[in-house]
């Protein structure tokens, strides 16, 4: 077990995030991860970073603050936060962030705190967001279990039990298996992606239609120019990084109002502390006109009403049902993990898919069609019978994903 802490750890900051010598690094972590947290630490000190600087969090205190603290809190982010995030970003330093949680952390506390909290942040935080989404420093988010997630995953199970099998899923979702071989399985999966953005970039499709038997019956119109991206991505400044371990995907930017039709979730989302599930959308020129959910419903509607662009979708991504993640049957109730077990869409901010998209600003990838939020929610429509076709600028339909992977000539 060690050896394979030992080589996540090593795997994190010299793939994730391929710290350098002299760079800072910036940890955010609950404080139940605090001893694999130093291990990263060490893992960077070993390489010659300049200084890692942690960032602690935790769910209980979390609770507290939704529940009791003062309501003015929840519209002011403190100084000393906003100086944080913001000049580590402008810096360049790397990010990591380790991501577990309990699911329904904030189940019965009142939304609209949360709601409002996440609006004074999107202002607050602008340039740490900016930057995130263009490539202005390397990040990585990264996961290992803690007991709350782990009894929601296997809820039959004793506690230790659940530990050591969410501990085992998420080795096999980033391909750790103890022989010191993951970052070399890595690079070879980054070359699986990069061949089949080729593909799609070479296709350059005018649009995505998605079917399947939940209801789906969605038409994505891409922006001119836009262009596929999957695992590792290069920063401004050129350093390579892979922003989710795990990562089975392939993205692009929707057209803001290029959107229309139904889309049915297939797996819970888990946002914000709530688990909402069995949702759908109606979408009218990009934005979501109707949302309805079996579980949840006050949650999800109050994510798409953040700020305007919340209703409308930032991101469709392909991740084929038959990925190392989708094959273990396991409801990770994380999105790090979920969103790489099936196709995913995102509400919310777009990422610069676009020829020269990383050294545009917020005006210019607008004025693109691109769609502009302080929020980015991914949540997951794939299936085992999801059919995709692509249409091209030339009139031609081209199966994309057939009975829910890839079609053969992707």
């Amino acid at each position: 077990m060690d050896e394979k802490l030992q080589e996540y750890a090593r795997l994190l900051v010299r793939v994730g995030l391929n710290v350098q010598k002299g760079q800072r690094l910036v940890i955010s972590a609950p404080v139940e991860c605090a001893a694999f947290a130093r291990m990263c630490a060490r893992e960077a000190y070993e390489i010659g970073c300049l200084e890692v600087v942690m960032n602690w969090h935790d769910d209980a205190l979390t609770r507290m603050k939704y529940l009791h603290a003062d309501d003015t809190v929840f519209d002011i982010v403190p100084l000393w936060r906003r100086h944080f995030f913001n000049d580590h970003a402008l810096e360049g330093a790397a990010y990591l962030a380790i991501s577990a949680t309990d699911p329904e952390n904030l189940r019965g506390v009142d939304h609209g705190r949360v709601v409002r909290s996440q609006q004074a942040s999107g202002k607050a935080l602008k340039d740490f967001d900016r930057l995130q989404m263009c490539g202005g420093f390397p990040w990585c988010i990264a996961s290992i279990p803690i007991p709350s997630w782990a009894r929601t995953v296997f809820p039959d199970l004793p506690e230790q039990e659940a530990m050591d099998r969410l501990w085992d899923a998420i080795f096999a979702s980033v391909r750790i298996s103890g022989d010191g071989r993951a970052v070399d399985r890595w690079r070879e999966h980054l070359d699986t992606l990069h061949r089949r953005v080729e593909n799609m970039n070479r296709l350059n499709f005018k649009s995505l239609h998605y079917t399947n038997a939940l209801g789906t019956d969605l038409t994505v119109e891409l922006p001119e120019g836009h262009v596929w991206e999957a695992g590792d991505d290069v920063t401004l400044s050129g350093q390579t990084y892979v922003a989710n371990m795990p990562t089975e995907e392939l993205y692009t930017s929707p057209l803001r109002t290029g959107v229309n039709g139904v889309v049915y979730s297939s797996l819970p989302l888990c946002h914000d502390g709530h688990v909402i599930d069995g949702f759908h959308f109606v979408v009218r020129e990009g934005r979501i006109v109707e949302a309805h959910a079996q579980k949840g419903e006050e949650a999800l509607l109050g994510a798409i009403r953040v700020d305007e662009g919340a209703s409308y979708f930032g991101e469709v991504a392909l991740v084929p049902y038959d990925s190392p993640i989708s094959n273990q049957k396991i409801l990770f109730y994380n999105t790090l993990f979920d969103e790489n077990a099936a196709c995913h869409i995102a509400f919310g901010e777009a990422y610069p898919c676009i020829e020269g998209g990383q050294r545009m600003t917020k005006e210019e990838l607008k004025a693109r069609g691109l769609n502009d939020s302080i929020t980015h929610v991914d949540f997951m429509v794939g299936t085992p019978d999801l059919s995709i076709v692509g249409t091209t600028h030339d009139g031609r339909e081209i199966p994309v994903f057939v009975d829910g992977n890839f079609a053969p000539d992707i």
